[in-house]
């Protein structure tokens, strides 16, 4: 069995990347829509900021000075949630357990963590925005690559992947309560304009329009990112990899008292899976969400009861 700590490690690095890469697309996507400082654009800006949980940031502000607001969420070091601290914190987790991943995982996040750090940052940054952007997203692609091609497909491995399908789920099911929660206000059912840069912002314009073709409505948008099995950013997608992670470290241990993680995690795959746009429109796209994001906040415990914070006498031989 895994050290606990080790365990811990290598589930945050998979949680700081993913929220890394998310917002870092986001922030793309923000800074290319705002361009043409229209309606639309603000929606698309009002999105963005919002699925960060940037409530409180005007998107009229925003949209006045984009390059400002998107210098924040990408290199303010004082901000917890910015692609920076994310990073940083995913590196000092894999320093901790550089023994635990390879060469090629860890040069690769260590690059990109001296690239972001680099007292020049700021500048590359504000010759090309954009660009620098895709550089982190690529880059954390590469990360991924190498995690998946080059660490052996065990129990570290497993952390690592469970940490990134989780934090997964949760942003995408953030992104979606903006979009199409209650509080939404509708508009994207007639914004063209908007409903792409939302594909955009998941990774899902191009896998969309592949199933759907050029129609793009709001049932069917819902259907693909919340219910598409094949889609990797889709929440039945992420809630199956997490099933199958769990179930596999779970066989390794013995059981504790308490919620199994596995279970809950095929609780939520099987609502998923068995779900369809139809309930969701009688009972709300919200209460929806909300119950898939409160799932992922139970597996989480689950996981800490179960994998890290167990009491020490319960895993001490008899």
């Amino acid at each position: 069995m895994m050290l606990a700590r080790v365990a811990d490690s290598l589930y945050w690095i998979g949680r700081y990347i993913e929220r890394a890469e998310h917002f870092a697309r986001l922030s793309e996507v923000m800074l290319s829509t705002v361009v043409d400082q229209t309606d639309s654009a603000r929606q698309a800006a009002s999105i963005v900021l919002r699925a960060m949980g940037e409530d409180e940031v005007d998107p009229d502000a925003a949209l006045s000075y984009p390059i400002g607001a998107v210098r924040n969420i990408t290199l303010d070091r004082e901000e917890p949630g910015s692609i920076l601290s994310s990073l940083a914190a995913a590196r000092e987790n894999a320093r901790q357990v550089r023994d635990q991943i390879t060469t090629e995982t860890w040069e690769r996040l260590n690059l990109l963590y001296l690239r972001i750090t680099a007292p020049d940052a700021e500048s590359w940054f504000l010759q090309n925005p954009t660009g620098y952007l895709s550089e982190i997203i690529a880059d954390l692609h590469l990360f991924k690559g190498a995690a998946d091609a080059t660490m052996s497909h065990g129990e570290g491995w497993r952390f690592l992947a469970l940490g990134v399908y989780l934090e997964r789920a949760q942003l995408i099911a953030r992104l979606l309560d903006v979009c199409f929660g209650d509080a939404a206000g509708g508009y994207l059912l007639n914004e063209h304009f908007a409903q792409l840069s939302v594909l955009r912002m998941a990774c899902a314009l191009e896998p969309y329009l592949r199933v759907y073709g050029a129609e793009i409505e709001q049932r069917h948008m819902i259907n693909f990112m919340l219910f598409d099995s094949d889609y990797p950013r889709s929440i039945r997608f992420c809630s199956a990899r997490i099933e199958e992670h769990l179930t596999a470290l779970s066989g390794r241990i013995e059981p504790l008292e308490g919620p199994k993680p596995e279970r809950l995690a095929g609780r939520l795959a099987a609502r998923v899976e068995f779900a369809d746009y139809d309930e969701i429109a009688e009972h709300g796209a919200r209460a929806y969400l909300a119950n898939v994001v409160a799932e992922c906040a139970r597996i989480h415990e689950a996981i800490y009861e179960t994998f890290v914070a167990y009491p020490l006498e319960e895993r001490l031989p008899a």
